[in-house]
């Protein structure tokens, strides 16, 4: 599996960071997760391009993880492709219907399967996927895709949901803020290395940054470790990965 991250960023934009968006590809079937603004074009930056992406799974409906997605529709039809899936928590079919309300001169531009899915498994876009549902704002999944690759979504850091991760090669886990903020519904990275203290994951990419991050790396990554002694690093905008 290749892991592309083409949104590490917030909704509070910066220059080099798109909003949430992480692209799956595995044999020959490609899945990208959330799609908030700047991923459309960080998608052609990295030489896949919205052509390939024809399932779309939501961790949850903020704006800054959907609002590429109509883009997204819009790009694929001029492109003369036919067809579009998008998965996400329930509400997300009611989502994109209200969505098509606004902009109806998208409606049946394209085949569109929306579907909603509660915490448990199923499958989108050829990969198998295990939901469950974290601690955020309004409700959000995180998803485990096999023993490869596991994504929080937007939550704050809590046990289960490192257990959720156990095993896996690669974590992308939010860290929004650095320590000091006083936040709800995302975590710090003391937060985050009590949480996954005792847990085994190949390596914890922290993602979802807000501005408040920058010039903070290094003391972030000492504060999570210590308490956490796992390989940790912070996600980059197209910085790729290739998982076993």
């Amino acid at each position: 599996m290749r892991v592309t991250f083409l949104g590490t960023g917030s909704a509070m934009a910066t220059a080099d960071r798109a909003q949430t968006g992480i692209l799956l590809r595995d044999g020959g079937n490609t899945l990208l997760v959330d799609c908030g603004a700047g991923v459309l074009h960080r998608l052609q930056a990295s030489g896949v391009g919205y052509e390939a992406v024809d399932a779309v799974l939501l961790t949850h409906h903020h704006l800054d993880h959907v609002s590429d997605l109509l883009a997204l529709l819009k790009a694929r039809w001029l492109a003369g492709e036919e067809s579009l899936t998008v998965v996400g928590p329930p509400g997300t079919e009611s989502l994109v219907a209200d969505l098509l309300d606004v902009h109806e001169y998208m409606q049946g531009r394209v085949d569109l399967t929306v579907r909603d899915e509660a915490p448990g498994s199923f499958s989108v876009g050829g990969f198998d996927v295990e939901a469950m549902e974290t601690r955020h704002s309004m409700r959000c999944h995180a998803y485990r895709f096999g023993d490869a690759f596991c994504f929080s979504g937007d939550s704050e850091a809590f046990e289960e949901l490192a257990a959720f991760a156990d095993g896996c090669e690669a974590l992308a886990h939010d860290c929004s803020f650095p320590d000091g903020v006083d936040v709800s519904n995302h975590p710090t990275p003391s937060q985050l290395g009590r949480a996954l203290a005792g847990v085994d994951v190949g390596t914890v990419y922290l993602t979802h940054l807000y501005p408040h991050t920058e010039g903070h790396h290094d003391a972030m990554l000492a504060s999570l470790g210590e308490h956490y002694d796992g390989d940790v690093t912070f996600a980059a905008d197209l910085t790729a990965v290739e998982l076993d």
